[in-house]
C-alpha cells in the first residue's frame, strides 16, 4: 500500500473512531440522566427545561378546558400544585389582571409574578423563559383560557433553570452535530494539507528520482520548505546539480582526453619521424661522408633530446593536472628569490643577444611560501615562450615586481611579436598554439605556459597575460605574501 493510502486510511479512523465514541458516550449520558431511550425522547419532545409539557397540555385540553372552574378551585389548585412540588414546578392563575392562585415559592418573588406576559386569547399556548434581577432565569409554559363565566384566566407553569444547564440540553443536538462538522471538516483540512505538504513533494521526488535515472538532469527540483521534505527535496537538488556537474566535468574530462591522445600523437609524431628519416638515410647509404653522417647523428640526438623533454612535460603536466606533484613548500623573499635568478638568467640573455632589465619594488621582508624549484620553472617557461616570438632588432626582456596589498606581482614583459587577440583566451591551455606559432623555428610542446598556470594555481596564486599584436607581451604572475601580508612594510 502506498504512503498516500495509508495516510488517507489513517485520517479516515481519526475521524470515524471519535465519532463513533462521540456518539456512543453522548447516549450513555443521555440514559443516565433521563433514564432510557423512551425517556430522551420525550424529552426532547418537550420544549421546556423540567416541565414535560405534552402531560400538562393533555391536562388543559381535556380536564381544565372541559371543566373552567378548576381555575378557580383553590383546593384543586393546591392538590396540583403539591403534586408539582416535587418537580420543582410551580403554578401561579391569574384572571383579570389578579392572582387567583400562587404556589409556595412565588409569593415571595412579586417581580416575577408582576412580570409575566398578559392574557392574549383562548386557547392560547406559549413558552418562554425570564430572567429576574440578571440573576435567576425561570422557564414559562403559558395557558390562556375562559372561565365559566366567560372571564380571560392565564394559567402558568414555571420552573427554575439554570442557563448553562439549560442551553447545553436545549442545543445539545445543534451541539453534537457541530462538533461532529467540525470534526469532519478539520480532518478534511488537515488530510489536504498533509496531502500538499507530504504525498505531493514525495510523489514529485520520485518523479525526480525517476529523471535522475534516465540520466535527464535539466529539471531542476521544486520541492522546498524547512521541514524534512523540504530539506529532502533540497538535498535531492544539490545531488541533480553535482551529478549535472559530474557529468559535465566526466565529458569534458572525456573531451580533454581525445584532445590530449591528438595532441601527443601529433607532436610525438613529429620527431619520431625525422629520427626515422635520419636513420633511414644511414642505414640506405646517403651519408655516405664522414661530415654527413655525423651531421645526421647530431639531428638524430637533437630529436631525441626534443622528444625526452616533451615526454617529460608530459609526465609533470599529467601529475599536476592530478595534484600528484609533492610541492615542497618554504618562505622566501620575493626580492631574494628574483634577483638570484635574474643574475643567472642575464648570463643566458646576453649570450643570445636579448637584454634583461629588472625593477623589484618590493622589501627584501616581504615572504612569500614557494616551491623554488617549481617557482622558477614557471619563470623559466615563460622566458622560453618570450624568446620563441622575439622579433625585434634589439630584443629585450623587462622583469619587475611590487606589492599589492596582501599579493606579490611579477611582471615578465617582452617586445616581442605579440599574441593574436583571437588567441589570448587560450595560451594557458595545453597544447595550445595558435596556428601562425606552428614552424619549425619555434616549436615547442604547447604545454609550457599550462604548466605555469598549473603550479601556480598550486601556490594559491594567478597567472594572466596582456598583450598587443606586433609590439610585445606582458605576463604578470600573482601570488599571496607569506602570514596575509603582516611580514614587511607597505
Amino acid at each position: 500500500m502506498s504512503i498516500r493510502w495509508k495516510l488517507l486510511w489513517s485520517y479516515a479512523a481519526m475521524l470515524i473512531i471519535p465519532l463513533l465514541f462521540l456518539v456512543l458516550i453522548s447516549s450513555l449520558l443521555l440514559i443516565v440522566f433521563r433514564g432510557d431511550a423512551q425517556s430522551i425522547k420525550a424529552f426532547y419532545e418537550s420544549k421546556i427545561e423540567g416541565i414535560e409539557e405534552s402531560d400538562f397540555h393533555r391536562l388543559v385540553k381535556h380536564t381544565l378546558a372541559q371543566d373552567p372552574e378548576l381555575l378557580t378551585d383553590t383546593a384543586y389548585l393546591q392538590d396540583l400544585s403539591d403534586e408539582l412540588a416535587s418537580r420543582q414546578i410551580s403554578i401561579f392563575v391569574r384572571a383579570e389582571n389578579r392572582a387567583v392562585y400562587v404556589s409556595k415559592g412565588l409569593e415571595d418573588n412579586p417581580a416575577l409574578t408582576s412580570g409575566l406576559p398578559p392574557y392574549e386569547h383562548p386557547d392560547f399556548h406559549k413558552q418562554s423563559t425570564v430572567k429576574i434581577n440578571n440573576n435567576d432565569s425561570y422557564q414559562i409554559v403559558q395557558y390562556d383560557l375562559r372561565t365559566a363565566d366567560d372571564k380571560p384566566v392565564s394559567l402558568f407553569l414555571l420552573t427554575k433553570i439554570d442557563p448553562l444547564v439549560h442551553f447545553a440540553k436545549r442545543w445539545f443536538p445543534i451541539l453534537l452535530a457541530a462538533a461532529i462538522a467540525a470534526l469532519i471538516l478539520t480532518n478534511i483540512v488537515l488530510t489536504y494539507y498533509m496531502s500538499t505538504r507530504i504525498i505531493r513533494p514525495l510523489l514529485a521526488l520520485r518523479q525526480a528520482a525517476g529523471r535522475f535515472s534516465e540520466g535527464e538532469l535539466e529539471v531542476p527540483i521544486a520541492v522546498k520548505g524547512k521541514d524534512e521534505i523540504g530539506q529532502l527535496g533540497i538535498t535531492f537538488e544539490q545531488m541533480r546539480v553535482r551529478l549535472k556537474e559530474s557529468i559535465l566535468l566526466q565529458l569534458q574530462y572525456e573531451k580533454n582526453r581525445k584532445e590530449l591522445i591528438a595532441n601527443i600523437s601529433h607532436d610525438l609524431k613529429t620527431p619520431i619521424t625525422a629520427i626515422k628519416g635520419y636513420v633511414d638515410g644511414i642505414m640506405e647509404g646517403i651519408a655516405d661522408t664522414r661530415d654527413k653522417h655525423d651531421r645526421y647523428m647530431k639531428t638524430i640526438a637533437s630529436k631525441a633530446d626534443e622528444l625526452d623533454k616533451l615526454i617529460d612535460e608530459l609526465f609533470l603536466y599529467s601529475k599536476l593536472d592530478m595534484q600528484n606533484v609533492p610541492f615542497r613548500m618554504q618562505p622566501m623573499s620575493v626580492r631574494g628569490l628574483l634577483g638570484d635568478w635574474s643574475d643567472d638568467l642575464r648570463f643566458e640573455l646576453e649570450k643570445n643577444g636579448v637584454a634583461l632589465m629588472t625593477e623589484f619594488d618590493v622589501q627584501a621582508s616581504v615572504l612569500v611560501q614557494v616551491d623554488p624549484d617549481s617557482f622558477k620553472r614557471v619563470l623559466g617557461n615563460v622566458i622560453q615562450n618570450s624568446l620563441k616570438y622575439m622579433d625585434k632588432e634589439s630584443p629585450a626582456i623587462r622583469l619587475s615586481a611590487h606589492r599589492e596589498n596582501s599579493r606579490v606581482e611579477i611582471a615578465i614583459e617582452d617586445n616581442g611579436s605579440g599574441i593574436p587577440a583571437e588567441a589570448m583566451p587560450h595560451i594557458f591551455d595545453r597544447f595550445y598554439r595558435a596556428e601562425w606559432s606552428r614552424n619549425s623555428r619555434t616549436g615547442g610542446s604547447g604545454l609550457g605556459l599550462a604548466i605555469a598556470k598549473q603550479i601556480m594555481l598550486a601556490h594559491d596564486g594567478d597567472i594572466r597575460a596582456e598583450s598587443v599584436e606586433g609590439e610585445g607581451t606582458r605576463v604578470i604572475l600573482t601570488i599571496p605574501i607569506d602570514g596575509g601580508g603582516t611580514n614587511g612594510v607597505k
